[in-house]
């Protein structure tokens, strides 16, 4: 029993240490990163990724390695590099929380 409920608290704690606010990720998209990418997640340049809908704990990962130079890219290793954890985790969630609908080619 003691082991549900550890493994119960771990599963919300992990949650709550990725758990970013969206409206703040908004405003920082504005400032730094719609240019490229869109504030919507539409990517406006070429080499630009379309981020809307994307996950995110891939967001999280793919800009902390951009922050840390462990992931290169001239325009987003400049742009990474000062953002801090909740700052990654606020855009994260903003880009993570646009809905993305896919259509096949008939």
């Amino acid at each position: 029993m003691l082991c549900l409920v550890v493994a119960a608290s771990a599963g919300s704690f992990h949650e709550a240490a990725w758990a970013g606010d969206a409206a703040a990720g908004r405003v920082k998209v504005r400032a730094a990163c719609q240019t490229c990418h869109g504030e919507d997640g539409k990517a406006s340049l070429p080499g630009a990724g379309n981020l809307s809908g994307q996950q995110k704990e891939y967001l999280i990962g793919q800009l902390r390695a951009f922050r840390s130079g462990s992931r290169r890219n001239e325009q987003m290793s400049i742009i990474a590099k000062p953002l801090t954890d909740a700052e990654i985790e606020n855009v994260s969630e903003w880009y993570s929380s646009i809905q993305v609908t896919v259509e096949a080619p008939k």
